[in-house]
Parts: C-alpha cells; sequence; structure tokens
C-alpha cells in the first residue's frame, strides 16, 4: 500500500505527484526587491530533492510590503520577470513553484538577520520607509505604523490582485496569500493589533473583510491554485484563537481559497509558544473541521513517519516543512525510502540513490 505521503493530491486545477512540501522560507537576499543568484541556487536545489510543491518566500506585493529592504518582490514588470530563470528551473525538475504574496504592515521595514546588522525598524535615513497597518499600534519596539485608510486598503488590495497576475504570467503554478505571522492580513484579523471602529475592525467578520477582499480579488484574477496561510492562535491572551476561524475559514473558501496552510503565532511579541514536534497540527486539525478543501500543517514536522502519521490520523491533507529541507534537500527522497514509496531520482544522482541492502 502506497505511503499516504507519496499519494497524490489534487487541488483545482494542479495535481501534486505528492504530499511533502516545501514551505515558503525568506531568504533575505534580494537586491531593491529584485532575486539574485541565490535564489535560483537555493530554489533550485529545494526543487532537485523531489518534493511535490517548492513555495518560494514571502514577496511583496507594493514597495512598502517588504519586511525588510532585502526582501524579494514582485510589485511590477521587472521584478516579475526576473523570477523567469528560477521558475522555468523549478519546472524542468517536473516539480511546480509556488509564491507567498504578502505585505509585511507594521513589521515592515527592519534589519534583515545578518550578522553585524542591528534589529528592529531601520530609520528613515538608513533607507526605511514608513510602515501602515490596521491601527497606530506598535509591534513591540519597531517603529509605530500610520493607520490605513480607504485609500490606503484599497492600494493593497489592487497590489495583491496584480501581483498574483504577475506571478501566474511568470509561471508560478500557486499562489499562496500570507495571512499569518503578524502581517498584514494577520494584523487585521487580530484584535490584538486591530482596534479599528469602521467596517474593517470590531466583530470577527470585520475585521476578516481585509482578508475577505484580497483572497476575491485575487480568485478573479487568476486561474491557478490560490492557498492561503494562516495563524490559528496568536499565543496571547485576547488574540485570535481557533474559534474564530469557524466564521474565517468558510468565508475565505467562499472567496475562492483552494488549501488553507495552517501555522500560529506572529503578531504579538508577548506570545509564549510551547514548541515542541507537530506543535501545530492540533490547530489544522481545527481549521480542518470548518473547510472543505485541503489544509496543510507545518511546524517541526522533521521525520517521515511522523509526517506520515499526521495524514494517516486525518489531522491534514498535506505536509509542509521547512527547516528539515535545508538540513537535507533529499528529504522527500529519504521519505519515500523509509516509507517504502517510489520516488524518481534525477539521472545525475542515480549513483546515490538510497538502496536496501
Amino acid at each position: 500500500m502506497t505511503a499516504k505521503l507519496f499519494e497524490p493530491l489534487t487541488v483545482r486545477s494542479r495535481t501534486f505527484a505528492n504530499r511533502l512540501w516545501v514551505s515558503p522560507m525568506c531568504q533575505y537576499s534580494a537586491v531593491d526587491g529584485v532575486v539574485q543568484p541565490w535564489h535560483l541556487v537555493h530554489l533550485g536545489a529545494l526543487a532537485v530533492g523531489g518534493p511535490g510543491l517548492v513555495i518560494a518566500e514571502k514577496t511583496a506585493v507594493l514597495p512598502e510590503g517588504r519586511i525588510t529592504p532585502d526582501c524579494a518582490g514582485i510589485w511590477d514588470a521587472a521584478r516579475a520577470d526576473a523570477w523567469a530563470e528560477i521558475v522555468d528551473f523549478v519546472g524542468e525538475q517536473g516539480v511546480p513553484l509556488g509564491i507567498q504574496l504578502g505585505h509585511a504592515g507594521r513589521k515592515a521595514s527592519t534589519y534583515a538577520p545578518k550578522p553585524g546588522l542591528p534589529a528592529g525598524s531601520v530609520p528613515l535615513e538608513e533607507g526605511g520607509w514608513e510602515t501602515v497597518g490596521p491601527s497606530p499600534l506598535a509591534f513591540g519596539d519597531f517603529a509605530a505604523p500610520r493607520e490605513m485608510d480607504a485609500d490606503d486598503i484599497a492600494r493593497v488590495v489592487a497590489g495583491f490582485r496584480e501581483a498574483a497576475k504577475r506571478a501566474e504570467g511568470a509561471g508560478f503554478a500557486v499562489v499562496e496569500l500570507h495571512g499569518a505571522h503578524g502581517y498584514l492580513i494577520h494584523q487585521f484579523l487580530s484584535p490584538l493589533s486591530n482596534r479599528r471602529t469602521d467596517s474593517y475592525g470590531g466583530s470577527v467578520e470585520a475585521r476578516a473583510r481585509l482578508a475577505f477582499e484580497v483572497a476575491e480579488a485575487v480568485r478573479a484574477a487568476v486561474s491557478i491554485p490560490v492557498f492561503m496561510r494562516l495563524s490559528a492562535t496568536d499565543w496571547v491572551e485576547g488574540g485570535l484563537v481557533p474559534e474564530h476561524f469557524a466564521e474565517i475559514v468558510p468565508g475565505l473558501e467562499a472567496r475562492g481559497v483552494d488549501l488553507f496552510d495552517v501555522s500560529t503565532g506572529g503578531v504579538d511579541p508577548r506570545q509564549e509558544i510551547p514548541l515542541g514536534p507537530g506543535y501545530q497540527v492540533p490547530f489544522a486539525r481545527t481549521l480542518k473541521g470548518f473547510a472543505t478543501v485541503p489544509v496543510a500543517s507545518v511546524g517541526l514536522i522533521t521525520e517521515p513517519a511522523q509526517a506520515e502519521q499526521v495524514l494517516v490520523d486525518g489531522d491534514s491533507d498535506a505536509i509542509f516543512a521547512a527547516r528539515e529541507f535545508l538540513r537535507d534537500r533529499n528529504f522527500a527522497r529519504r521519505a519515500a525510502f523509509e516509507l517504502g514509496a517510489d520516488a524518481p531520482w534525477p539521472w545525475q544522482y542515480e549513483r546515490a540513490k538510497y538502496r536496501r541492502a
């Protein structure tokens, strides 16, 4: 019997060869939003390892939506064109490449986590920029954002729509909307960061309005699958809890989201997260109960048997892994070997294929 991890999964128009996927991982290595040779080598090597899907890092839909000055962007044709070689190479490996689209909101304009750089917000005189958010509330010691008005919100929705169109035009197989980890859409969703009293604040439905508008605009603009990453809890009293998603998930699904990628946290530095193997899987299981489309788990899933059990137990339909793929680019092939499944190897690497005694 084939391991569930290596059964195909069809999402809208795309069938993925297996269910062990590479999660988006920021590289902080772009120049003025333009991806570099590092991205080709990084994503290309991951694709050579045989996962069912690779999703490229959070890519800004607007210049001011970058987390750092070194983050990738797709806010115009030039930056979209820079992805072409990467998309082509990954596709040549028989692996679909997706892209995560996002806006950092109040967590934008920060220093990249590179050796020798300070932490926190980049001052305007050093190349930083004014940040925006649902309310003028800072994230910890970061600079306080300007509260967004109707024009700002419309610009963000249009930014996601146009970025998604560029992504599909560039050949990406999937777009994932980043609604987690304390970035702009999550900032609107969470009562910890959204204190608005207009139609974008207050009730769960009102706080979800930006997420709904972005999902609807993107779905209308592209034919490829649309995923959405959500933080199912804020890990802070008074913040988002899984029960809120009984309303949010069906609303997003109705507006065209094809799969939910379930993570947690990121909106408040006071969070206390009990890290451990598969610590976010129970949240995926809960949100799966609110959805009719597939749900994916992520978070310290590092062993093939562990990933397989998540699927066997029905907690999710696919697995995203990040750090384990950095440690072992052949994680998918190792998983196939350990679970008794077949996984093709590039002919150039055939001599290194796992073999049984």
